[in-house]
């Protein structure tokens, strides 16, 4: 039983289910009712507020009391909200954010103690609010509340069929006319088990109870409604429900999950925790326009695509692992994974079954004259029904290919190179492996003359050639380019090898026998879509490709030669695909299966149709620099202060499909040029715009269509009122006045420059004067100094001439002397005479008068320095003043020049010059 229970998994695919979380919407775990807007955003009575999710963010306003609200329906531009003892509307702002307007508070004398308001429904112009004790009736064009009050309260309340309904415990189910309650049934079902839901039908009502199944009331008949689910109903104690629009009945339960039945009781789905869902325990239900069901649980919040194309099988067990490869055989659907091989019926709901000794990892499924041939880890296996027989097991299998020519033999890749498989009386056995080539072969193709082209992740691409018993290889080729390439693959399309990698997909040309790029499979890797070069081709001929944000499939078409584009908008991050190992196999005409690592899901490429949605700005908001945002109006214009100029904006399209994002592109005209990139971030910035007028653009793409419309956003970042027309007035006020003083200085500037001129002028021309009169002044001072130094020369040549004169005078003196000694009387007299002439006195008179003129103060000056000079020595002075050697002195004084040498040695001791100090050096610069 132990062993039964790891290897069967209840095997039923599910719609896609989406899954929030409380953290992920920042809101309470517990919603108590759903409601959408005209624009599809959804709103939830959530313990914390009103939720609301626009498809991209998710926004709380919590209650005007913060209690928990229990109830939310929108109807037309107003979402109204029953809480604890209050109840009311939120209206939308111009921001783009909602507001609360309460109507309970105009009748709040009239609201018991305590009350809560668990629903809220419409009639006509009439909105009603149930409490477990009375309905309060509003109408909205008068304003005016009724107010119905059953003795034993009010369990619940439903709209079905333009009528209002609610039960009363022990009472029965009863209808609103007129503004009165009016008994429909009191059937004792009705009485004792409480009703969850009513809904209409042709001809009569269907009654859902809470743990007694559902029932059909026709006039006064109550009869049971018999489903598949009963019993589980029972035991699961239904909560909620939902009427579908297909006609189905969705029932949540309080600790069985949700089911689906079909209109004639039939189960379609039963989704639980262990089947997806995030809670057992659903607290409301809620089909949206695009007949997604929302469920609110008691911890998070579901979205089921109920009408999805995808639908999906996860194994939460762990038992079937990653899904590797798959194929229909026999009407069985065999599913191979890195646990080993499983089956079971083909579009049936049966377990899949573990097939015995293919425990470990299947690489691949291949159908083969009526024959299923299965590549393992450990070998080759034949697969009949749920049976697995070896033959082969000397390395691991990848895949299999036919040998052209020879329908009983079949090449395989293997861990270590090729081998050959063949069929002998009716039976597959191992032939033999080829020798002369040793690599993995995990993908090769074999063309019609027995060329074999091998892909190899880490050593590139290869071509053998098999010798015609397939015994051997002689050689083979490695190509250069293409290079080899992470998660590279090859394949046969239309009777042409592909070869695939990040550097794009290459055709081989059979006559060069190179690869050569193709240009249009190429483009499905440009802008970083690459993820995997995994090349598939399907039993219809269509090759299938998988990108980052897309899947692709090629097909042939019809009317020419060029291949035909299709594109699956689904990206690889949510399907949890095993890049490199990507696996589609066509399960059906339009079904295709889809492995996973933790199961797989089915496409119907028929099914593909999406509705054309719309794109809408959510909100807007600016802020200064490192200051927080505020929010904007959206409805008008915006216009922003100049150092309010950084600009955030929002923006959705609510969809709520699990397997395609919704993509966006826009364009701030004022701000740049070209389109943006497409991008799945709902959120543009904008910082430290400059002044001028901008128009933000956005439009979105899903499932690879553009939307019609375009949302456009116009606003205005304002001048600094430094740049305002008001600040340019003043500044060219301010220039003409600052132009007028300028100029104004400048006159004044330029009149005390010429006068500065004039003044530098006059007193350049005093200077001149000045110069002129030093310059006269030195002229005389030199013509002075001249004079001076002729007279000195004058008086040298008279002291000359009188010391030659005395010397003349002595000479004839001395002759008279020896020359007539007779005549005494008269040579007496003639010497008397010349001694006379001779006299020192008279030469010295004449000399100092002539000194002084020339010279003046001279003596002056040299008696003061020296006091004790007598007058010899001063004429000594005055003679060594005009530099007279003491020879030429010596006559003068009438002495020798041994005595003019004593003289001048006493005159230096009585001025007491030191020994360094030349005496007539002294003399002259006296």
């Amino acid at each position: 039983m132990l062993f039964l229970i790891n290897y069967l998994l209840f095997s039923q695919e599910f719609p896609p289910i989406i899954k929030y979380s409380s953290a992920a919407y920042g809101a309470g775990n517990q919603s108590w009712m759903i409601s959408q807007d005209a624009q599809n955003y959804m709103y939830f009575a959530n313990n914390e507020g009103l939720l609301e999710y626009n498809g991209t963010n998710w926004q709380l306003y919590p209650a005007p009391n913060e209690t928990i609200i229990r109830s939310v329906k929108v109807i037309g531009n107003k979402i109204y909200t029953g809480c604890y003892m209050n109840f009311g509307f939120w209206t939308r702002q111009s921001n783009g954010k909602l507001k609360y307007t309460s109507l309970s508070d105009t009748i709040k004398n009239k609201i018991l103690d305590d009350e809560q308001f668990w629903n809220i429904l419409k009639y006509d112009q009439w909105i009603l609010f149930q409490s477990l004790n009375r309905i309060y009736i509003y109408d909205t064009k008068t304003g005016k509340f009724k107010i119905i009050a059953p003795k034993n309260g009010v369990i619940k309340s439903f709209a079905a069929k333009n009528a209002i309904y609610f039960q009363t415990i022990k009472e029965g189910l009863f209808e609103i006319e007129s503004g009165k309650a009016k008994l429909i049934s009191d059937h004792p079902i009705l009485k004792k088990f409480t009703i969850v839901n009513v809904f209409p039908t042709e001809d009569h009502l269907l009654i859902q109870t809470q743990l007694e199944g559902i029932y059909t009331l026709a006039g006064n008949n109550l009869t049971h409604f018999a489903t598949d689910v009963d019993a589980q109903l029972k035991a699961g104690f239904v909560y909620s429900s939902q009427h579908l629009q297909d006609g189905s009945l969705a029932l949540g339960t309080v600790s069985n999950g949700i089911f689906i039945l079909t209109d004639k009781g039939k189960l379609k789905y039963h989704i639980s925790q262990s089947k997806g869902l995030s809670n057992n325990t659903v607290l409301s239900l809620f089909e949206d326009a695009d007949q997604n069901l929302w469920a609110g649980l008691d911890n998070g919040i579901n979205c089921i695509n109920v009408q999805s194309p995808v639908h999906s099988f996860t194994d939460n067990t762990g038992v079937l692992g990653t899904v590797y490869a798959s194929a229909v055989f026999n009407r069985i659907l065999y599913v191979g994974t890195n646990q080993g091989l499983f089956c079971k019926r083909n579009q049936s709901s049966d377990e899949f079954k573990f097939i015995n000794g293919t425990k470990g990892q299947v690489w691949s499924l291949f159908e083969y004259d009526n024959t299923l041939f299965c590549g393992h880890d450990s070998g080759t296996f034949i697969i009949t029904a749920d049976a697995a027989k070896s033959i082969f097991s000397a390395s691991g299998s990848w895949k299999f290919e036919p040998v052209p020519g020879n329908k009983n033999q079949l090449i395989q890749g293997n861990y270590y190179g090729l081998s050959v498989l063949e069929k002998i009386n009716n039976q597959w056995v191992f032939k033999n492996r080829i020798r002369g080539f040793d690599y993995s072969s995990r993908y090769f193709e074999v063309t019609n003359n027995l060329e074999v082209y091998v892909s190899h992740e880490y050593k590139g691409i290869f071509r053998l050639k098999l010798d015609k018993y397939l015994v051997k290889t002689d050689a083979f080729y490695t190509y250069k380019s293409p290079l080899k390439g992470k998660n590279a693959s090859l394949t046969k399309f239309n009777n042409s090898i592909y070869y695939a990698y990040k550097g794009g997909i290459f055709k081989l040309n059979p006559k060069s026998k190179q690869f050569q790029k193709d240009a249009l499979l190429s483009s499905i890797f440009e802008k970083d879509e690459y993820t995997s070069g995994k090349l598939i081709v399907d039993h219809s001929n269509k090759i299938w490709l998988f990108s980052k944000n897309y899947i692709h499939y090629f097909s042939a078409s019809k009317l020419s030669s060029q291949l035909k584009q299709n594109v699956i908008p689904i990206p690889s991050s949510l399907t949890n695909s095993m890049q490199g190992f990507e696996n589609i196999t066509q399960i059906s005409k339009s079904t295709y299966l889809i492995g996973t690592t933790d199961g797989y899901y089915t496409l119907n490429i028929d099914d593909l149709s999406f509705k054309n949605y719309t794109v809408f700005i959510t909100d807007v908001t600016a802020n200064k620099q490192n200051e927080v945002p505020q929010q904007v109006e959206i409805a008008n214009e915006g216009s922003f202060h100049a150092n309010t100029n950084n600009i955030t904006l929002n923006y959705t399209v609510p969809e709520y499909n699990k397997y395609i994002n919704s993509e966006y592109q826009y364009l701030l005209e004022g701000f740049q040029n070209e389109w943006s990139e497409w991008s799945t971030k709902a959120t543009a910035g904008f910082k430290n715009l400059s002044p001028g007028k901008y128009t933000f653009k956005v439009r979105a793409k899903y499932a690879n269509t553009i939307l019609q419309n375009t949302a456009v956003y116009t606003f205005v970042v304002l001048k600094p009122w430094y740049l305002t027309n008001l600040a340019w007035l003043v500044y060219l006020l301010l220039m003409v006045a600052g132009a007028y003083f300028i100029n104004k200085a400048y006159h004044n500037f330029y009149r005390k420059q010429e006068e500065k001129l004039i003044e530098e002028n006059n007193l350049l021309l005093e200077i001149k004067e000045l110069e002129n009169e030093q310059q006269l002044m030195k002229l005389r001072n030199e013509q002075l100094s001249l004079d001076v130094d002729n007279k000195n020369r004058e008086l040298a040549v008279s002291t000359m001439s009188l010391n030659s004169k005395n010397e003349l005078l002595a000479f004839i003196k001395e002759d008279l002397k020896k020359t007539n000694q007779n005549d005494s009387s008269n040579i007496k007299s003639v010497i008397s005479t010349i001694n006379k002439n001779i006299t020192e006195e008279d030469s010295w008179k004449v000399f100092k008068e002539a000194f002084d003129n020339a010279d003046k103060d001279f003596l002056k000056r040299i008696k003061q320095l020296h006091p004790l000079l007598t007058p010899n020595d001063l004429r000594l002075c005055a003679y060594l003043r005009l530099n007279l050697s003491s020879k030429e002195i010596a006559p003068l004084f009438n002495i020798s020049v041994r005595s003019v040498e004593i003289k001048r040695y006493r005159l230096r001791k009585k001025m007491d010059l030191q020994h360094e100090i030349g005496l007539v050096e002294y003399i002259l610069d006296v």
